[in-house]
């Protein structure tokens, strides 16, 4: 059995869990999710815990069984608490700014780079250089972070461009001077 399929999601204070066949929907005090998972996977709502099940040890149940304790957990996450990526700016004139819901950065082209939001997230800017991106869908946040980290991906000889608060850049050395050839 899954190690993590057999692992019940505990159900926080506030959120509701509709579960209608193989189409689950989540609500919260941050908003609404649903999703549709396969009808061999089993979903049920027991004392307050949610619980996955699969039918068979077939391969692809096994794995479908993980994943659908991981995305239902998410959902729930998502809808209590939401989620949170960080991004920097690293490099001299590197800035960006708050565009209506949108951002505009500057990092070294010749114009700015117009972001808007993907789905329901938010995004802010904390001072010039941090980009806070903030949702309730936990791949939504991801996918929107990734994006914009994409713009101006670090650079492994200067660190310059953008990256994850936290993210070690692994830097290369660069051209080592040799003597007199020849």
């Amino acid at each position: 059995m899954s190690r993590i399929g057999k692992t019940p999601i505990p159900m926080p204070e506030g959120v509701e869990v509709t579960i209608d066949g193989s189409h689950v929907s989540a609500k919260g005090k941050l908003g609404e999710l649903s999703a549709r998972f396969a009808s061999t996977i089993e979903i049920t709502l027991e004392n307050g815990q949610l619980r996955v099940e699969r039918s068979n040890d077939h391969p692809s149940q096994r794995a479908l069984h993980g994943l659908t304790r991981s995305l239902l957990a998410n959902m729930v996450q998502g809808v209590d608490a939401g989620y949170l990526k960080t991004l920097e700016l690293v490099g001299t004139g590197y800035r960006v700014e708050q565009k209506g819901k949108g951002l505009a950065l500057q990092v070294g082209y010749s114009h700015p780079v117009e972001v808007t939001p993907i789905g329901d997230n938010e995004l802010s800017v904390q001072g010039n250089n941090r980009i806070i991106v903030k949702g309730i869908d936990k791949q939504a946040v991801g996918e929107q972070a990734a994006r914009i980290r994409k713009i101006r991906k670090p650079n492994p000889y200067t660190g310059k461009g953008i990256k994850y608060a936290g993210e070690q850049i692994r830097r290369k050395a660069g051209k080592a001077a040799t003597g007199a050839l020849g």
